[in-house]
């Protein structure tokens, strides 16, 4: 129900962007291809997370503006991927070919159709970002509840980008250590992905602060076992499940917590490997099915493991606290689980 409330937002709001503006059909492009991009599939897990938190704090249907906050979120979580995968230089996304390879394919006739096609998904990811403003404009609430959650989305944003950019600073650097790996962790996700989408919509049914920070308390720990996840997934995971190749995250070097563990306990010879292999673009399947081996037999798995267990209990014991609603206590448990074991 959520899911298709929210996709019937975004695809009106979309079409409501072409039939304003009829003296640029060129639009059209970038509308179709976010169409297609939510057709695509994804988890939808901000929005979600935003109608949960609603659910979290009131015994009240979730209003429209509730659903139009959360298909903001999904409108800025598409500016990221777009330039995320401009970044990674990612060919797949959702197991279809990603924006700018797609547009790149649209230009074969040009003098250079993969710098076209990374410039003009550059421009996509700057309309989903505008878009994920404008969606949020003229919200039929209270304006105290307007003035709680529109700072929450400025942090989200801030945030985000700020983690993005650890990311991609920590990449195939030498001085990249755990901590670092799990700052990124923390900024790139856990608040991106779990908490700030609580607080939006718990902003929204007037959540108070205890209650807004035993919501941190819950999604600050299962956040972070969400990425630890996805980062199994990235080197481990079934390419059909996850819509990625396997070979993505290794090639680009990804300062990811699995690859900083192991490197911290790696032998001399698993280091040489390490060294040799990780974050090579041109990295071969056999060569990742060595880097593989080097990340199970050094523990670094098995130790990931671990942690994604002890955040998901952690998560679910600071709900032992809260006064929520049964009806989003249970949907934050439900949550909690999926993220924890999911397979894409």
């Amino acid at each position: 129900m959520i899911r298709a409330a929210v996709d019937r937002l975004l695809h009106g709001f979309l079409n409501e962007q072409q039939r304003m503006r009829p003296y640029l059909p060129e639009l059209s492009l970038f509308t179709g291809l976010l169409h297609d991009m939510f057709n695509a599939g994804g988890k939808r897990i901000r929005p979600l997370l935003c109608v949960t938190g609603w659910c979290a704090i009131t015994e009240q249907l979730p209003t429209t503006a509730v659903f139009r906050a959360a298909a903001s979120l999904e409108l800025f979580h598409a500016f990221a991927l777009i330039h995320d995968d401009i970044m990674d230089h990612s060919d797949t996304r959702r197991g279809r070919p990603s924006a700018h390879r797609i547009l790149a394919a649209g230009h074969t006739h040009h003098a250079d159709a993969a710098a076209l096609g990374s410039n003009a998904a550059i421009l996509l990811g700057d309309l989903a970002l505008g878009w994920s403003y404008e969606i949020l404009q003229d919200l039929d609430t209270a304006p105290e509840q307007i003035a709680r959650i529109l700072p929450l989305f400025d942090a989200l944003r801030v945030e985000t980008l700020v983690g993005q950019y650890l990311d991609l600073a920590a990449a195939r650097n030498p001085a990249s250590d755990t901590g670092t790996a799990w700052r990124i962790v923390r900024y790139k996700t856990a608040k991106y992905t779990i908490e700030r989408p609580l607080h939006i919509g718990a902003g929204l049914a007037a959540a108070t602060d205890p209650q807004l920070r035993v919501l941190s308390a819950y999604a600050l720990p299962l956040g972070e076992a969400f990425q630890l996840r996805d980062d199994l997934l990235g080197v481990y995971g079934n390419c059909a499940a996850t819509g990625k190749s396997r070979l993505d995250d290794l090639r680009e070097g990804k300062h990811t917590v699995l690859y900083a563990i192991a490197r911290e306990r790696a032998t001399v010879p698993q280091q040489q490997c390490l060294t040799r292999y990780f974050g090579d673009p041109c990295l071969t399947d056999s060569q990742a099915e060595q880097l593989r081996d080097v990340l199970t037999a050094t523990g670094a798995r098995s130790a990931v493991e671990r942690s994604i267990a002890e955040k998901t209990a952690q998560a679910l014991d600071a709900l032992d606290t809260s006064d929520f609603q049964p009806v989003g206590l249970q949907g934050l448990r439900a949550l909690a689980h999926t993220a924890a074991k999911r397979t894409g």
